[in-house]
């Protein structure tokens, strides 16, 4: 059985949502934040790759403003993991944002995070700044410029 790739511009069916809300929960935690803020953002994309009916990772963005675009969440199963699929879905992601017309792609992690801070820098973004949020835990801003003519 092969991955299955689906992309929403817009928020997809319950039973969806059902899935992805769980591998989030299975990474993350409380993926009832999460559903609640999706319903507020403009401009949304959201990415899953499925295998055998279970989403086994997700990456979802949305407009920041005119010319920044936020990737905001993403996981993968631990299972399904060094395969390739968060920088197949980053890949893609990109592809889209610059078809959208967005020059500059923003995101944030944590060092607890390192396979994605890793992925990250790997894949073009530099880092802009860090802080501390309300929870105590130190944020790693990262931006990427989707110019050409950027080195």
């Amino acid at each position: 059985m092969t991955n299955i790739v689906q992309i929403y511009t817009c928020l997809p069916d319950e039973k969806e949502i059902v899935k992805l809300v769980s591998l989030h929960e299975s990474i993350f935690g409380n993926g009832e934040e999460m559903k609640r803020k999706l319903d507020s953002k403009k401009d949304i994309l959201i990415q899953t790759i499925s295998f055998e009916d279970r989403v086994i990772a997700y990456k979802i963005g949305y407009e920041l403003n005119a010319q920044t675009f936020y990737s905001w969440l993403g996981g993968v199963d631990p299972k399904h993991r060094k395969q390739g699929l968060a920088q197949q879905l980053m890949t893609q992601q990109h592809e889209w944002v610059k078809q959208k017309g967005y020059s500059s792609i923003r995101t944030k992690t944590m060092n607890r995070w390192r396979g994605m801070l890793l992925l990250n820098i790997k894949n073009g973004f530099d880092v802009q700044s860090t802080y501390v949020d309300e929870r105590g835990n130190h944020k790693i801003v990262l931006e990427k410029c989707l110019q050409e003519n950027h080195n």
